[in-house]
């Protein structure tokens, strides 16, 4: 398979990680039994923004761009694509580092929030 449609499937894999990691709590409102899925991969996507260190998943996406001979980025996936697709440039710059703290602690709260609803509920059909 050629480096660039790898790269690509790494992007998309991301991605899709980055969505269960942020609405996960969601889909385990639904099935409850997700939630050892989901628990790990929030805690993953919350260290990684919350400390600023990049997902192994980004060097290895700029390595298979590279590869194919295409231009690489810098810095992390979430400054790349989703805080340039999220936020206007305004608010980037020397004001993104604390764009991505808030973006993790949003991220927290979410999902303690729905966690909380679905703890709640489960709790009311057990001794109901």
């Amino acid at each position: 398979m050629p480096h660039h449609l790898l790269a690509d499937a790494v992007l998309l894999l991301h991605l899709a990680f980055v969505a269960f990691a942020v609405a996960g709590g969601l889909a385990v409102w639904r099935w409850p039994r997700l939630a050892w899925l989901h628990l790990p991969a929030l805690a993953w996507g919350a260290y990684v923004v919350l400390s600023g260190t990049v997902c192994p998943l980004t060097p290895l996406e700029n390595a298979l761009r590279e590869a194919a001979g295409a231009s690489v980025y810098r810095g992390s996936f979430i400054e790349h694509y989703l805080i340039a697709l999220i936020y206007p440039a305004a608010v980037q710059g020397p004001t993104g580092r604390g764009v991505q703290i808030g973006l993790g602690l949003a991220l927290l709260v979410f999902n303690a929030l729905v966690y909380a609803v679905v703890w709640r509920r489960r709790k009311r059909r057990g001794a109901g």
